[in-house]
């Protein structure tokens, strides 16, 4: 295939071709030749005659399903290769690309989630007389250690105690059970969303085996602390499937997971089900430590009149976006989409509906006229969008100053996935991944040509929604074909780079 182990310019470009013309000379002079024919002067385009076509790369792939992909002059938009132009297929989490722009321009880079310890009443002796107030405006980074934090500025403020209620107030955001009702309900990746978040809404599961029995324990870990918590409950049941199962009731997460899955040992993320008062038994959990002591949390219902005691800040929206793109984490892009939303005067009940507003936002701005999200992470896989409608964004003016500099560095790899010592172009993108959906949008530079904008879609929606009703966590075969999509990513942009290399 072009583009192993090539040095930029044109010696790479020779070295390529020479390979790609061993087989085509051997068979030409594998006989005598009776005359010297007189050379023929060599056209212009000779190297990218010899370069594969994309649908002969696409069907060397071997993939079931759908592909699609687009590349175009970053610069113009002028659109350089297609196939399936205007195709709806799951982005998956290339989606957060439109979501990372529609927060950054409705909230602005600078823009920065604040949660606030504030108090009802005076304080007296170190005693609040009235409530104290845990407030969340939905920032998705928070964790235990800001919450540390937190509890320590307010020892220091000379708080010990209060005479109320500890509430907990989350309404900046709706509350939402979980993004995607088609995943698993154990999936880490598909938690609960609202207004107070805490570790991606997500608890740590560990077991180990003791004797014929296991220890459990769930804690709310974080690189200073590691509480644990009763929020979230774990039992061993007797069965083979599911793996785990979730009973929610009682004013805590009920979970049980199956004895012939446990091993030896090991260790998981869960979802949580009740942030809010997640958060308000960790936050109880890390005040104690201070001294400051604390009833168990409630859930705020209405406003009252508080003063603010001590807060803790977000990074800037510029870095959260940057993490984002680069772990992929789904909460994170739905509150930014939702917060995005929110401050343009909406009050989006569900993701379905925030994403309708970044619908006809896109539209608007983008002319993304092929296009359906029904959540703002790509975790849904009714989502859809059209590789064309990708490029178009990605090439609009202004769209590469500001999101390729927060896009992950793609190693350009080989066909046996080793990484090419001198790649044949420099990638900055977006990954996505479902089950039976592979997909790839960002930028490429070859050298001495143009800026790439690109995208790359490849999806089996058949057998990812019949993975689905069967509820397997890795559905057989899943993996083989993220590969070979992946592999097909690689060669189209090392064909990319090839054939518009200056």
């Amino acid at each position: 295939m072009p583009g192993h182990g090539l040095r930029s310019g044109r010696m790479g470009r020779r070295a390529v071709l020479g390979l790609m013309l061993g087989g085509v000379a051997q068979a030409a002079f594998g006989r005598a030749v009776d005359r010297s024919p007189i050379p023929a002067p060599r056209p212009d385009d000779l190297f990218q005659r010899f370069l594969p076509s994309g649908d002969q790369l696409v069907a060397e792939a071997g993939l079931s399903g759908e592909v699609a992909y687009a590349v175009a002059d970053a610069a113009s938009g002028e659109l350089l290769e297609v196939r399936g132009p205007v195709r709806r297929l799951p982005p998956a989490s290339v989606a957060k690309t439109v979501t990372s722009l529609y927060a950054l321009t409705h909230l602005g880079p600078d823009h920065r989630f604040i949660t606030e310890l504030r108090r009802t009443g005076p304080v007296q002796a170190g005693i609040v007389q009235g409530d104290l107030i845990l407030q969340g405006s939905g920032d998705p980074t928070l964790d235990t250690d800001a919450l540390g934090g937190l509890a320590k500025a307010l020892a220091e403020a000379g708080i010990r105690g209060i005479t109320g209620q500890f509430l907990v107030d989350d309404r900046a955001l709706p509350r939402i059970a979980q993004i995607d009702d088609l995943q698993t309900e154990y999936a880490g990746y598909n938690p609960t969303i609202s207004g107070l978040n805490l570790n991606y809404n997500r608890v740590h599961f560990e077991w180990r085996r003791q004797g014929e029995s296991y220890a459990l324990k769930l804690d709310a870990r974080a690189e200073n602390f590691a509480p644990d918590v009763k929020i979230a409950r774990m039992a061993i049941a007797g069965r083979e499937r599911p793996v785990f199962d979730y009973e929610p009731g009682g004013g805590y997460d009920g979970w049980t997971v199956a004895r012939s899955a446990l091993g030896n040992g090991g260790a998981r993320w869960l979802p949580v089900r009740l942030p809010a008062l997640y958060a308000g038994e960790v936050f109880q959990t890390v005040a104690a430590l201070q001294g400051v002591r604390l009833p168990a949390a409630k859930r705020m219902t209405a406003d009252q009149p508080s003063e603010t005691i001590v807060q803790v800040e977000s990074a800037p929206l510029s870095l959260i976006v940057r993490d984002m793109l680069k772990y992929s984490t789904n909460l994170t892009a739905e509150v930014l989409g939702l917060a995005a939303s929110r401050a343009q005067g909406h009050r989006p009940a569900t993701l379905a509906a925030s994403a309708a507003f970044m619908n006809d936002w896109a539209r608007q701005t983008f002319g993304m006229n092929h296009l359906t999200f029904v959540d703002h992470s790509g975790l849904g896989g009714a989502s859809e969008v059209s590789v064309v409608d990708m490029v178009h964004m990605l090439s609009a003016k202004g769209v590469e100053a500001r999101l390729a500099p927060l896009l992950k560095t793609i190693r350009m790899l080989d066909d046996q996935g080793n990484v090419l010592p001198d790649p044949p172009a420099e990638v900055v993108a977006k990954t996505g991944t479902l089950d039976f959906v592979s997909t790839l949008a960002g930028y490429a530079q070859a050298p001495g040509g143009p800026r790439m904008a690109f995208a790359i879609f490849a999806a089996d929606v058949p057998r990812r929604q019949a993975a689905k009703a069967e509820g397997a966590e890795r559905p057989a075969g899943a993996r083989t074909f993220n590969g070979r999509a992946k592999r097909l990513q690689q060669a189209l942009i090392r064909r990319w780079a090839l054939f518009y290399a200056g």
